[in-house]
């Protein structure tokens, strides 16, 4: 990065808790930030959840997905077809098994790309201390499974998933009380997401926000919503932080 790109993704680098090293905690998205699949396992066993449980005639084609969690994926694609909110209550603990027995079943066919210089940011950040964990829309199954297959399991000490939650703000508040119950309620949190909506989701938790552009938001959109930090992979915060 250029000096004039390093002022423009660390608005704040140099002032007193805001260099991005100074959190207590790290918190990874998984999906456009740790990694991103290359195959249609989850989209598959989404659409099949919509099929074989709701009976409808749709998939989560169209659906703006990227940010989103998988309960709240599955809602937008059944309400395009009609299926109320009761009906979606009542079948979704079915539903969410369907996708987490075809995730399962089918994880030796993942196919994750690691997004650039993940591997070495985490041991970096395991190195010096810090407490990392995922918080992730996925379900949990399916999110550790994609995490498993990319080889990064053995850097988080917990997860925090969408199995209970539809927000994303109540799946970043979750974790952030996971990291409070660890390390104390002094804790500082920072997580890392390459979506608006991890941006706001952060900020509901009260936490700092580091965003990456290596999902499918350009780096112009993500500064549009003012997160602390803001690059264009995790090759630029190792480069950051290393120094």
């Amino acid at each position: 990065m250029t000096a004039s790109e390093k002022t423009k993704a660390f608005p704040s680098l140099g002032h007193d808790g805001l260099h991005p090293l100074k959190s207590d905690a790290y918190l990874f998205d998984i999906d456009g930030t740790l990694l991103n699949t290359q195959d249609l396992i989850h989209y598959r066993a989404l659409n099949r959840a919509l099929r074989d449980v709701y009976g409808a005639d749709t998939t989560i084609d169209g659906i703006a997905y990227h940010g989103k969690t998988d309960l709240s994926i599955l809602r937008a694609a059944l309400a395009r077809v009609g299926v109320t909110d009761e009906v979606f209550a009542s079948k979704l603990p079915a539903a969410l098994e369907i996708v987490r027995l075809d995730v399962g079943l089918n994880a030796q066919a993942l196919v994750p790309k690691v997004c650039a210089a993940i591997p070495e940011l985490l041991a970096k950040l395991q190195s010096a201390g810090k407490l990392l964990g995922v918080a992730s829309g996925n379900l949990e199954v399916v999110g550790w499974h994609k995490v498993e297959s990319a080889g990064l399991r053995g850097f988080f000490s917990f997860g925090c998933f969408a199995d209970h939650y539809e927000n994303r703000e109540d799946v970043f508040q979750c974790a952030v009380e996971e990291v409070q119950r660890r390390l104390g309620p002094q804790a500082a949190v920072c997580f890392i997401g390459d979506t608006p909506s991890d941006i706001g989701a952060a900020r509901h938790a009260g936490a700092r926000v580091i965003a990456v552009a290596t999902g499918v938001h350009k780096r112009e959109d993500l500064l549009a919503h003012e997160p602390d930090f803001c690059i264009g992979s995790c090759a630029d915060l190792l480069e950051i932080i290393a120094k």
